[in-house]
């Protein structure tokens, strides 16, 4: 049963196991997924953070226990990974926009958060590359991830700097 759910879990319901780009379909179910829950549901960001620090807390049991028997320790249909990574800029940037935001706004931002973390996580810029490399385990997985989501970041802040000295 614990299986089951590891793989329901992992996969994001069985997305994963997309033949192609399944690491793409997790991002961009992640970006819908809140999207809905920011802007449709309005649920309230102290719950929305609940719920990713225990999909985050849960995700290194699960990975474990679903590479445990594999020679591969990540393998495509894992895309847990995205949803968290995914999941880093676009909760900051909701909470640091509070109820200022226009949902047209929000999709622009989405978009740009969805290309910009699939690109870091495509390219594995360090220190993405060196989780990738150095730890063949449920850490390295998810790490790799977080490390992009946290890239994502970094580049909207030099973004929103630059732009406050160019205008």
């Amino acid at each position: 049963m614990i299986n089951k759910f590891n793989f329901l879990f992992v996969t994001m319901f069985g997305l994963g196991k997309v033949k192609f780009i399944p690491g793409t379909f997790g991002s961009l179910a992640t970006v819908i997924i809140l999207y809905i829950c920011f802007h449709i549901l309005q649920i309230n960001s102290n719950f929305i953070l609940l719920g990713l620090l225990i999909v985050f807390a849960y995700s290194f049991i699960a990975v474990a226990n679903h590479t445990k028997n594999s020679e591969n320790k990540d393998p495509g249909e894992i895309i847990i990974d995205e949803f968290i990574g995914q999941s880093i800029p676009i909760y900051l940037y909701e909470i640091s926009h509070g109820s200022n935001k226009q949902p047209d706004e929000a999709i622009v931002f989405y978009g740009v958060c969805f290309i910009l973390f699939r690109y870091f996580d495509i390219m594995k810029p360090f220190p993405v590359s060196y989780f990738d490399k150095k730890y063949k385990n449920s850490f390295g997985v998810i790490m790799d991830d977080v490390c992009a989501g946290f890239y994502v970041v970094l580049s909207l802040i030099c973004f929103m700097v630059l732009k406050s000295y160019i205008l």
